[in-house]
């Protein structure tokens, strides 16, 4: 083979990863766009009527991770299956928002962490790797984290609307969680850093339960009994 052959035939393999790229990148695009609507959709339970419209604005988040899941079964014929790190970095991001925004609504529903492998059936991806398109732990800790943030701010939203118990059950939940990352030896980089915010997520939620407290509403709230 002489050279000007064998560069033309470099050239059309990158002319050919060019094309799945940019075919991930068109699928990836409307991820991002059903993303948006369920963000939407989640965020007015920080309004303050919001936390008695929880059941109807879970539901309606349910119905668009109906979208999201046809919209991965159309990404998983992009590319060959067996090259899903080589192009994970298109969809690494969307995946750990989408992640985020399951874990919210499970909360949202039942106060509680959803498990990484209920997180895939939401989505409609395996958790083992050798299955194919699947739910990495990375990606799943990544998202739990950004739900942490989001319940600080829930936290914080709930005082507003009057709501005094819902934040000492954040606070539970949010002092398990961080419990539980420090079991974890974190090497990766980025994930290590999502995992210092959680610190000032607890704080801050600590923060608005001192306050509850030297305020006497926190007695006021165990004594009502509080409604979830």
């Amino acid at each position: 083979m002489s050279v000007t052959e064998m560069f033309s035939h470099i050239q059309g393999f990158l002319s050919a990863d060019q094309d799945i790229r940019e075919d991930i990148r068109k699928v990836v695009q409307m991820l991002e766009q059903t993303a948006r609507e369920i963000l939407t959709v989640l965020q007015s339970v920080h309004q303050p009527s919001g936390f008695k419209e929880i059941p109807i604005k879970c539901a309606r988040a349910r119905e668009l991770f109906c979208t999201v899941r046809t919209t991965i079964a159309d990404l998983k014929t992009k590319f060959p299956m067996e090259q899903y790190y080589r192009f994970h970095e298109h969809w690494r991001f969307v995946l750990q928002r989408l992640v985020f925004l399951a874990t919210f609504v499970v909360y949202l529903e039942t106060e509680a962490l959803v498990i990484r492998e209920e997180v895939a059936k939401i989505l409609g991806i395996e958790v083992v790797r050798e299955k194919g398109f699947h739910l990495d732990v990375e990606d799943y800790l990544a998202g739990v984290l950004i739900m942490a943030s989001e319940l600080s701010r829930l936290a914080v939203n709930s005082v507003t609307s009057g709501d005094y118990t819902r934040p000492l059950r954040i606070s539970n939940f949010i002092n398990e969680l961080d419990s539980g990352f420090r079991l974890l030896n974190l090497k990766n980089d980025p994930l290590r850093k999502r995992y210092d915010g959680l610190k000032y997520d607890v704080k801050k939620i600590e923060e608005v339960v001192y306050d509850l407290s030297i305020r006497g509403l926190t007695k006021e709230a165990e004594t009502s009994g509080g409604d979830k």
